[in-house]
């Protein structure tokens, strides 16, 4: 199996790096993540008041990320370069806390005061409200996926 450059340098009380295709998942799905953020935004631009569209992909990201997580909990099996790609990679790039905190910064900038303390309580409770629902979500497809007898692990 190939590996990262200096893969195996000795790392003594520390784990093996990953190899070079958990390396490249993380890549390719952090620049499709962002791409994709970059694309909404310029789709649904935000007026100043609370920030929809931010919200909206970090709460959708945390309930996609919630429902791989309890799925692949659930049924592990498949390879890592997968979960590097989409958690860390795809969502971990779609939804980005640095788009909350430069959001309450201009609003705070702009005297909404208002607002931004509004969207500071709104997105990280609707965040883990999303990630929790896609625990369970994702646990009860895969559970139903099992059920159904698919061969899968």
């Amino acid at each position: 199996m190939r590996t990262t450059p200096g893969a195996d340098l000795e790392r003594p009380g520390k784990p093996p790096l990953p190899p070079a295709t958990v390396w490249t998942a993380v890549a390719v799905g952090g620049l499709l993540g962002t791409e994709a953020r970059y694309g909404l935004g310029l789709l649904f631009p935000e007026d100043g008041g609370i920030p929809w569209t931010t919200l909206a992909i970090n709460v959708t990201g945390s309930l996609l990320l919630g429902m791989v997580t309890a799925f692949w909990t659930e049924r592990p099996g498949a390879p890592v370069w997968l979960h590097a790609g989409l958690g860390p990679g795809l969502l971990g790039s779609f939804t980005t806390f640095s788009a909350v905190t430069i959001a309450i910064d201009q609003l705070a900038a702009a005297g909404r005061h208002d607002v931004w303390l509004a969207y500071l309580g709104l997105s990280p409770a609707a965040g883990l409200a999303a990630a929790v629902a896609g625990l369970v979500l994702g646990r009860v497809l895969a559970r139903r996926a099992a059920r159904s007898g698919d061969g899968q692990p």
